[in-house]
């Protein structure tokens, strides 16, 4: 045995690696050592909100530790830890790019290769867990598994998303059916209307010739009835 133990590409557990990354590999363990030790849970979190590109790949390739562990040994998700992290160099693509006097200056493109090993956590560090969610309320839920939760949450709003479309369906049929109601109204009532606008019509044609011949009457009238002047000169 080594005299400073298991060798870090030697310890025991589930891992995950991605190959060929398109990144140096000191800039993915910058990302790497915010993770080392931490649970899988925190780890994943740490990950999606890293402001650095190498933390996607990354996240990914904890994401893959985090299954084999569960589906191939059959470890639960939420007791695992990243007890092992690093990047190796792979090979370097060599480019050329002009420069003056016709000149040409190298490019290295860097690749890497991002190792993740998940272990179980001991039972000591386990009883220790379930003693503090157990005192704090607040601290219950974090024992829920994240795909479980992820997947509870999808459901959800994949069941929201269809109620939602069902019932501007059924509004869209309710107003169809509306649309039928009132052109049917329109035309059953069409012969009444049309027969009360001929009442009005014939009523008012009869008050307008009733007014002519009381003008008549009155203008007959005063024809006949003699004026002052003709009563003088009688």
């Amino acid at each position: 045995m080594p005299a400073f133990g298991v060798k870090t590409n030697e310890r025991p557990g589930t891992r995950a690696e991605a190959r060929y990354v398109r990144m140096s590999a000191y800039k993915a363990r910058e990302v790497l050592d915010l993770i080392r030790n931490k649970e899988v849970q925190q780890a994943d979190e740490i990950l999606q909100f890293a402001e650095r590109d190498a933390a996607i790949v990354i996240r990914k390739c904890l994401a893959s530790a985090m299954a084999n562990a569960e589906n191939n040994d059959g470890i639960d998700a939420t007791e695992l830890y990243v007890s092992a992290c690093f990047a190796d160099e792979g090979p370097t693509l060599k480019r050329w790019r002009p420069r003056a006097r016709g000149r040409a200056t190298r490019i290295r493109k860097r690749t890497c290769h991002i190792t993740i090993i998940v272990s179980r956590l001991s039972e000591e560090q386990l009883e220790r867990r379930r003693r503090a969610e157990s005192a704090s309320p607040a601290a219950a839920g974090r024992g829920r598994r994240r795909a479980q939760a992820v997947s509870e949450t999808r459901r959800q709003r994949v069941a929201k998303s269809r109620a939602r479309d069902a019932a501007v369906a059924d509004e869209h049929d309710h107003d169809h059916e509306h649309d039928d109601e009132e052109v049917t109204t329109d035309e059953v009532e069409s012969p009444e209307i049309q027969a009360e606008a001929d009442a009005e019509a014939t009523d008012t044609d009869t008050t307008d010739a009733e007014a002519t011949d009381a003008e008549a009457v009155d203008a007959e009238a005063t024809d006949t009835e003699p004026t002052d002047a003709e009563e003088e000169e009688k």
